[in-house]
């Protein structure tokens, strides 16, 4: 079937990429002014009745919803740009993927307004979409075209081309399930990291079984039989993990993001850390237990009541946190821990902005982890120097 796409405006928005404390009436109030509104809708979820992050509005006629899109899309809502597009009724058109072209290696500083003003000289344009995470872009994107030829314009023109220093990739967008799998792709075994010490094999299960069946499931745990946050689901087919992959992944569970993926060999890891920091990922090397060192930090002087979930929570602020641990002795805190971020930046702005920071009435202690042999010899020093002076 042959399907293609119509720039015609409808007088229904779609409305995304919302804050959740944005409501109907908050949306009433800035799209109002463009014309007469006969319904605003927030989408929600059904138990919960929380925001899904998306809202559908109708307006009386089709041109006060295309005044609408072109002065509020990408305007700034409760800290959040949002995303406007005219809504399509027909799901076909939506998932057919004609004039829909696929970006990758882009910029982390290119927004959805500058790539939607850029692309659009090729054409008019339905929607288009800067993938983000808590961090910000991830790199890549989606632009979808009125016509498959402006798509296809688009996609001569700008493949391989500069874009703020980087060569972007252009290309047609595939579904998923029209890609051909590679042998790195046709996997059974997932890995899942981040997920609350509540969560045990059976309830890991129970999240994962509605993807397929489940040959194994395993949280690791230390030798305490306490849960570390990661584990491992292997399915029966590859499929339903790769289906479990692409639905899971930054999904919040408990407060907390999941991070969710195909779970890699022993060589697969060490060949990713190679590739991914150089040279400088050699087992023993100076320059990589610097940058180990930068993303760990030292915390004391902690309150009592201050446990994992609690230290992860205060530092999680700053950036992504890999792991957060309070040393204790029988059940009760030694009032130090250690946290080690995924980034070296995130790392530094917790220290500048938590060191000596009262928390529960004491003020914290914040600093880079250093190694006990470190440690030693630094101490060593201070008090070789302290020794030259006579005491009073």
């Amino acid at each position: 079937m042959n399907l293609t796409t119509t720039a015609h405006p409808t007088a229904s928005l779609y409305v995304g990429d919302l804050h959740p404390d944005v409501t109907e009436s908050v949306l009433y109030g800035l799209f109002s002014s463009y014309g007469c509104i006969v319904s605003i809708r927030v989408c929600r979820d059904i138990v919960r009745r929380q925001s899904l992050g998306y809202a559908y509005i109708n307006y009386q006629q089709p041109n006060e919803a295309q005044i609408a899109l072109e002065i509020l899309n990408f305007e700034s809502v409760m800290g959040r740009e949002i995303r406007i597009m005219h809504y399509q009724r027909d799901p076909a058109i939506r998932k057919s993927g004609v004039g829909n072209i696929f970006l990758k290696n882009l910029d982390k500083s290119i927004s959805n307004r500058s790539l939607h003003d850029t692309f659009s000289l090729f054409g008019s344009i339905l929607s288009s979409k800067i993938v983000m995470d808590e961090n910000g872009s991830k790199g890549y994107g989606f632009v979808h075209f009125a016509s498959e030829k402006a798509a296809q314009k688009c996609i001569e023109k700008t493949n391989g081309m500069l874009l703020k220093g980087k060569i972007a990739f252009v290309g047609k967008f595939i579904p998923r399930k029209d890609r051909v799998r590679s042998t790195d792709e046709r996997f059974t075994n997932v890995y899942v990291n981040n997920f609350a010490d509540s969560l045990n094999d059976d309830s890991l299960r129970r999240l994962f079984e509605s993807f397929g069946t489940i040959t194994s499931c395993k949280v690791v745990t230390d030798f305490k039989g306490k849960s570390k946050g990661f584990g491992f689901v292997n399915f029966d087919k590859v499929d339903d993990a790769a289906k479990a992959v692409d639905e899971m992944n930054g999904k919040e569970i408990s407060g907390r993001q999941l991070y969710v993926s195909r779970a890699q060999t022993k060589q697969e890891r060490e060949a990713f850390l190679k590739e991914k920091f150089g040279k400088d990922y050699i087992k023993g090397n100076k320059k990589n237990a610097t940058r180990l060192q930068s993303i760990n930090l030292y915390v004391k002087n902690l309150d009592d009541s201050v446990d994992d979930e609690a230290l992860r929570a205060l530092f999680s602020k700053y950036g992504t946190v890999t792991s957060a641990k309070v040393m204790t002795y029988d059940c009760h805190s030694k009032g130090f821990g250690f946290v080690c971020f995924l980034k070296s930046e995130d790392a530094a702005k917790a220290i500048v902005n938590l060191n000596k920071r009262l928390i529960s009435s004491k003020p914290l202690y914040v600093s880079l982890a250093q190694k006990k042999e470190e440690r030693t010899r630094r101490l060593s020093s201070l008090f070789s120097v302290c020794n030259q002076f006579p005491v009073c």
